[in-house]
């Protein structure tokens, strides 16, 4: 029951980014993650005996487990990516400001 439940998430989560995109609301790269996540989550709902493998490979208990941990990971991670891209477009931010500052006191 439960992967058929995350199969039936995942195609939804897919086809609501496809409508973000064609209505522009996201980026086609941070997109294509949320896409991809979409279709890590229906390949290991169809093929259970790779999440057995891993569990097992981890020396996790139960493959539930390992499920929620390679999700946590993968999340994880793009919150890291997030932060830099969000780190680096506060000094571009702060670089643009001050640029406009100097230009605007130069006028005056």
């Amino acid at each position: 029951m439960l992967r058929i439940i995350l199969i039936i998430v995942s195609i939804l989560n897919c086809g609501w980014i496809l409508k973000r995109i064609q209505k522009s609301q996201v980026k086609i790269e941070d997109s294509i993650f949320w896409i991809l996540f979409s279709g890590f989550l229906i390949f290991i709902s169809i093929f259970p005996g790779i999440v057995e493998y891993g569990a097992k490979l981890t020396g996790i208990a139960s493959p539930v487990n390992f499920v929620y941990l390679a999700i946590i990971f993968i999340l994880i991670l793009k919150i890291f990516r997030l932060s830099i891209r969000i780190s680096q477009l506060e000094s571009k931010l702060q670089t643009l400001a001050q640029k406009y500052a100097l230009d605007h006191i130069e006028k005056v």
